[in-house]
């Protein structure tokens, strides 16, 4: 049998330590949200896209409770995420033409709740 020096050990500790955690927020929720990169033009694309195909877009029109903060960024996030959640939740479902991108944490805030 092989002898493994302390430092090694400790190595292969650390290492088994991330892929555990990895693989935990692998199998958790997620969420479907625009990228940081994706210009204007492509988050109304997105929305109108999404919203032509049954996702329920009320919540970001005026008054809806995820209306504000009014902007192309967080509307577009919220339907990408509704319809990545009612299309299987596979990648191509959140892939928006590569504007998308998923997110462990809940995208949520106040009232508005990202679907999950």
């Amino acid at each position: 049998m092989a002898k493994i020096s302390s430092p090694l050990a400790l190595l292969f500790i650390m290492l088994s330590s991330i892929m555990i955690n990895h693989i935990h927020v692998a199998s958790s929720k997620t969420w479907c949200i625009a990228t940081l990169i994706a210009t204007n033009a492509q988050l109304q694309a997105n929305i109108n896209f999404a919203c032509s195909q049954g996702v329920d877009c009320r919540p970001i029109r005026p008054g809806g409770s995820c209306f504000i903060p009014n902007n192309l960024a967080n509307h577009a996030s919220f339907v990408m995420n509704s319809y990545y959640q009612t299309h299987g939740r596979t990648n191509k479902a959140c892939s928006f033409k590569n504007t998308g991108t998923f997110a462990a944490t809940d995208p949520s805030f106040g009232k508005c709740v990202y679907a999950s």
